[in-house]
């Protein structure tokens, strides 16, 4: 599937080709601390309005996935960079993830950014924690029982942290 996947910015005339999947992974309530019950025009306004950048994944017309890019802090943290991903469930195991990753680690240097944070990524998202560690975050730090996962109760979340 590598082969034909290109990435592109939208922005947030398009999201609503993101919608559907991204409401669908927020409303599982199992990798991300947004309402469950997030509405579209928040989702939107979060991955499109600047300083946020979103990007998708796309083959044969089809959103694959997704990711936003964004200043972790403003002001004198605004040189760390924030990402947060989301692939369609239909694609899910075929490395899109990894694409994403990629691409966002190449965007974010193209940007100015020396380092890339992630803030909540849920510890029993297992998936995830392995995909970020496989190009080169490491957890930098664990926060006790930060995240109420909608079926485990209070589960730890780690902040991830990689230079670029």
């Amino acid at each position: 599937m590598t082969g034909d996947v290109t990435f592109r910015e939208i922005g947030a005339d398009e999201f609503d080709r993101v919608w559907p999947f991204f409401r669908e992974i927020v409303a599982r309530g199992d990798t991300y601390s947004y309402p469950p019950d997030l509405r579209f025009e928040q989702g939107r306004d979060m991955w499109t309005t600047k300083p946020a950048r979103c990007f998708v994944a796309e083959a044969d017309g089809e959103v694959l996935g997704a990711y936003r890019l964004a200043p972790n802090q403003i002001g004198l943290g605004d040189h760390v960079a924030n990402g947060s991903y989301m692939v369609s469930s239909a694609v899910r195991g075929r490395g899109i993830g990894a694409l994403l990753c990629e691409h966002s680690l190449e965007e974010a240097r193209r940007a100015g950014f020396v380092a890339m944070q992630f803030n909540c990524v849920v510890s029993t998202n297992a998936g995830a924690v392995k995909l970020w560690q496989r190009h080169g975050f490491e957890i930098v730090g664990t926060l006790p029982k930060a995240f109420r996962h909608a079926q485990l109760g209070p589960v730890d979340a780690y902040v991830m942290y990689r230079f670029l």
